[in-house]
């Protein structure tokens, strides 16, 4: 984790600096990432459960997201416990006055791809970054980039291809929404974070130190790409130290004894939320008691492995760094993850 959350507790911390307004509203801000809206799910939302039995029906669903089963990787057990694996993906462009779901938002991109990793011992949760333009074998299509994966052949495929990349088991799968992103930083009343690079992107600029991000400023810095000579390596480093940063003001005991928040915080996720079936009353009261008692500091952030990218045809593309997916794939089937981050 970051070190923004070595003050998390600390319900008096002064607010910092705001990143400066420039010129004019942007138009169309593109999401980048929404893992901490999953994990606020299932690790924050755990400790208030009852909130949820009233709102699981606003929860889109997915039918038939998974591929066949047949040549699907089994779940992983140790010690009698099986771990539990998330696939998320993220969208922003849902037109709520026209009637799009999360699924028609999506549609054949996205920006965003996540694995959340419940250890069987629910001992934290470790979410796996995936960059985007990772240059991957997608199955009966050759190689590609792995958010390719959906034009071909939509959710299930996209399944497929990260069980084959991992050689695991993915139990559950969701499509977050830019609206819950906005209304969950809102409802918190921003968040601070501390950022190592000035950039400007938009409408803001965003200086060197702590800074408050709250809506669509937020979104644009967990967004931006183009500012850095790295492209997405930066980007997903912000959105990382974001969540991290997210995670933090969400387990705040303020947050946690605050009704008004708490039912801010349940309402921004559950309505722009899209889930399997199996992700039901049932399923969230059975993890509620397993993982009430984690803190932010149990969640872990890191990016799957990569050695750098590079040029295939007219695609710039990041190459998956294949000397460490074979300890990556034991970290998975060993319910080790937690170690594997620490040293990624």
């Amino acid at each position: 984790m970051t070190d923004d959350l070595l003050a998390e507790l600390d319900d008096d911390a002064p607010v910092r600096e705001r990143p400066r307004r420039r010129k004019r509203r942007a138009g169309r801000i593109w999401l980048g990432v929404l893992g901490g809206l999953l994990a606020l799910v299932l690790v924050v939302l755990a400790g208030i459960w009852f909130v949820l039995q009233g709102k699981l029906q606003q929860i889109e669903r997915i039918e038939n997201p998974f591929p066949d089963e047949a040549g699907r990787p089994e779940q992983a057990v140790v010690d009698g416990e099986p771990a539990i694996n998330f696939l998320l993906v993220g969208t922003d462009s849902r037109d709520e006055a026209a009637g799009d779901s999360l699924l028609e938002a999506l549609g054949d991109r996205s920006d965003t791809i996540m694995v959340v990793h419940i250890p069987g011992d629910r001992s934290g949760v470790q979410v796996m970054s995936i960059m985007r333009d990772s240059w991957v074998d997608i199955p009966g299509h050759g190689t590609n980039k792995i958010n390719a994966a959906l034009s071909y052949g939509g959710m299930p495929l996209l399944v497929q291809t990260v069980e084959q990349l991992l050689d695991t088991r993915i139990d559950h799968v969701g499509v977050l929404g830019f609206d819950g992103f906005m209304g969950i930083t809102e409802a918190l009343g921003g968040v601070t974070v501390h950022n190592p690079t000035a950039f400007s992107s938009g409408d803001y600029d965003y200086p060197v130190g702590e800074i408050h991000l709250q809506g669509e400023e937020a979104l644009v810095y967990v967004r931006s790409r183009y500012p850095f000579s790295d492209g997405d390596y930066t980007r997903v480093a912000n959105q990382q130290r974001f969540l991290s940063a997210v995670l933090g003001g969400t387990l705040n005991r303020g947050t946690l004894t605050d009704p008004g928040k708490l039912l801010a915080l349940t309402d921004a996720v559950t309505n722009h939320l899209a889930t399997d079936e199996g992700v039901d009353q049932g399923f969230i009261l059975g993890l509620a008691p397993e993982l009430a008692g984690l803190r932010s500091s149990d969640v872990t952030t890191f990016t799957m492995p990569t050695f750098g990218t590079g040029m295939e045809g007219d695609q710039s593309v990041v190459y998956v760094d294949t000397d460490r997916l074979p300890a990556l794939r034991q970290a998975f089937d060993d319910d080790t993850l937690a170690e594997f981050a620490a040293g990624a």
